[in-house]
């Protein structure tokens, strides 16, 4: 099983956190690395909190599944776990990134950047088309955090996205999802340029 990150807004997704961590205990998918609320406590600064996450959580992951929901993309940690996910350090090794929209995003597209093999998964898509611009991907996915879409900008990042509805009855398609963004994290060329978030929004 392969160790897993979730990214999540605490205060808003904690319960499709708890699922999400049943469906992949159930289902011999991941390890649940993340932090959980409490964990960290707020009184400590910036700096000091970046160091904990990525040296108590994310030092001991391989994937990082970003939850999306309405106000995930307005979130520093979330910004700040992203960030370190993609960071290769001499330490903390880059990670894949696995990108679920939950339903309050209403969005229902599919990107699938790990070609044939992973399209094979939705055998309903029988168009794909691709996306050049910032502007588009921000009008397909209004939700969406920065850091991402400046990834899904760049080809050699290969973040996949899916929506919760895909995945909350498919233990095979999840397993699939997290085992690719395993396999190709090493050749990901993720682009980090954006400085972090230093406040929500």
């Amino acid at each position: 099983m392969h160790k897993v990150f979730i990214s999540y807004h605490h205060e808003n997704d904690q319960w499709y956190k708890d699922q999400l961590v049943k469906f992949g205990h159930q289902n011999s998918i991941f390890v649940d690395k993340s932090v959980d609320t409490g964990d960290i406590s707020n009184e400590l600064g910036a700096q000091s909190i970046r160091e904990k996450i990525r040296d108590e959580y994310l030092q001991d992951s391989t994937v990082t599944i970003v939850l999306v929901g309405a106000e995930t993309n307005r979130r520093k940690h979330v910004d700040w776990e992203i960030y370190s996910s993609m960071y290769d350090g001499p330490f903390n090794k880059k990670s894949g990134v696995l990108v679920i929209n939950l339903p309050e995003t209403k969005s229902q597209l599919v990107t699938a950047p790990h070609g044939n093999e992973e399209k094979r998964l939705y055998p309903d898509i029988t168009s794909w088309t691709s996306i050049n611009t910032w502007a588009e991907y921000e009008r397909l996915y209004p939700y969406m955090p920065d850091r991402i879409i400046d990834n899904l900008l760049k080809p050699e990042a290969k973040i996949s996205i899916v929506p919760w509805g895909r995945i909350k009855n498919a233990p095979k398609r999840l397993e699939f999802l997290v085992d690719v963004a395993f396999r190709d994290r090493v050749n990901c060329e993720y682009d980090l340029r954006r400085p972090m978030r230093d406040r929500n929004s």
